[in-house]
């Protein structure tokens, strides 16, 4: 059995950067197991052609390690996946990792104090889990009938395959969210024909990308550019929560729509019909151009049927293709590991979390029941405009805070209280419903089967961050350690 003090799962960007900050924390015995043979996570997996950032690149990076080598305002995916790549060299990572394991089961031992895992390269054992696995992991493929006996190939845009011929070739995209909105622009000018079945319309804003001057590549200049950035995604995110504010947002962006598509009907199908942020707020300045060339042709409407080579519509609209690209992203609200994830008493994280109120969290890092585990990038820590490496520095920052309390107060084991974890989840809910994620007349995955938003912070990021940044120790049990479980300590006899 390997044993170690933390074992963190997945070596996507969370992965890494909690590896970093608890080594610089002072931990030095980590493992992190990753079954994919290098790191990167979705940069590494994502390779469709156009695949970039959309949150400009001096966000996109870890705070304390400014990238000089961003070339464009958005990175794009190889630029990211080498800036992971030289994050572990520099940090010293290598020796931690463990590639080509895959976590089968984790379980809690109240006795031990310790997590156990079975994986394909046999048990491990640490008294810390982090799981690392983030929501962008299992790609999402329609249940069309007909699909699985199309005559040509069918690539997901998350498994792309490079082999796969499309020049001269007739290609039908499904979807119309964000990686359609990239891949289009970038393949279109290779096939003969495209035909883009587009379920629902997205509001789209201009992308001002461009190429980065050296001047601006510096580290001092990365941290002008990163403030500013951030405050200005932080004005979209209060207008989110203030629907009535997003209106001039919606005005750019048809005024957007207007110059770049001179056509009506195509205008007409490319306008949504409910508030700009109800879904995840797109931008590209190329998009609408693409749609517009005479060999490219829009289909608002669902993918019903496959017979052939030839594609049906919901609308009855028809289609032939030689190649088919699902565009249709990810099973975003499931946490990959939740029916492998055993905490007090056996229950798994799945088995707490079925039912209408879906996956909760306290501050999308601690679950009740599950002692010592971590999650990154957890039920409702994001929104439509902050970056997720913000988010994850501010729950690294707690996971260490926990981590060291439970060295200074000489405990084994923490577990957030149920009912910190139901008030929390409660007020979070009640925010939720006046923001333009839950009010704002579309469905999307920021809801849950039961119509519960189990994926968006309803406040500010500076919000977020400061209830991460202040760890509350009353809002754990703590256990001491031993052979055998003991009652949890009361607040009056916690040490802060």
């Amino acid at each position: 059995m390997a044993n170690a003090e933390i074992i963190v799962v997945g070596a996507g960007v969370s992965g890494i950067g909690a590896a970093i900050r608890l080594r610089q924390e002072g931990y030095q015995d980590i493992l992190v197991l990753e079954r994919a043979p290098e790191v990167g996570g979705t940069w590494r997996e994502n390779t469709y052609p156009g695949c970039a950032c959309d949150v400009p690149s001096s966000l996109y990076s870890y705070s304390f390690a400014p990238n000089p080598r961003w070339s464009r305002v958005f990175a794009e995916q190889r630029e990211i996946h080498d800036y992971l790549r030289t994050m572990v060299r520099r940090h010293g990572i290598g020796p931690s990792l463990r590639h080509g394991v895959e976590v089968r089961e984790a379980r809690w031992d109240d006795g031990e104090r310790r997590w156990h895992l079975e994986t394909n390269d046999g048990p491990y054992s640490a008294p810390v889990l982090v799981l690392a696995t983030g929501p962008w992991r299992r790609p999402r493929r329609p249940e069309v009938p007909g699909l699985t006996d199309f005559d040509g190939p069918v690539v997901h845009t998350a498994r792309w395959d490079s082999s796969v011929r499309l020049t001269g070739r007739r290609i039908a995209v499904i979807g119309g969210g964000a990686s359609a909105v990239q891949l289009v622009p970038a393949i279109q000018g290779q096939a003969a024909e495209m035909h883009v079945f587009q379920r629902t319309a997205h509001w789209l804003l201009p992308k001002p990308d461009h190429g980065l001057p050296g001047r601006l590549r510096a580290p001092g200049a990365q941290r002008v550019l990163r403030a500013a950035q951030y405050r200005v995604q932080e004005g979209l995110g209060y207008a989110f929560r203030h629907p009535r504010l997003v209106r001039p947002v919606e005005a750019a962006a048809r005024a957007h729509l207007r110059r770049a598509v001179r056509d009506p009907g195509l205008r007409r199908a490319l306008t949504p019909d409910y508030r700009l942020g109800c879904k995840r707020l797109l931008t590209s300045s190329t998009y609408y151009p693409a749609l517009s060339r005479p060999h490219v042709r829009l289909h608002p409407t669902a993918l019903a049927e496959v017979d052939g080579n030839r594609l049906i519509g919901a609308d009855g609209s028809e289609a032939e293709a030689d190649v088919i690209v699902l565009a249709t992203g990810f099973h975003i609200g499931e946490l990959p590991l939740a029916r492998s994830v055993h905490g007090t008493h056996g229950r798994t994280l799945q088995e707490s979390w079925d039912g209408d109120d879906g996956p909760q969290a306290y501050l999308g890092t601690s679950v009740s029941g599950f002692p010592n585990l971590f999650l990154l990038l957890g039920p409702n820590v994001l929104t439509g405009s902050t970056s997720t490496l913000t988010v994850v520095e501010g729950q690294l920052a707690h996971l260490t805070a926990a981590l060291a309390h439970l060295r200074t107060a000489d405990k084994a084991a923490l577990d957030v209280r149920p009912a910190v974890q139901a008030r929390f989840n409660a007020a979070v809910q009640d925010a939720l419903s006046t923001t333009v994620y839950n009010s704002g007349g579309c469905s999307s995955y920021y809801l849950g089967p039961s119509g519960r938003n189990t994926f968006c912070w309803p406040w500010s990021t500076g919000h977020l961050l400061h209830h991460l940044n202040h760890f509350d120790p009353n809002a754990y049990t703590w256990t001491a350690p031993g052979p055998t479980p003991v009652r949890p300590v009361n607040e009056e006899e916690i040490t802060a």
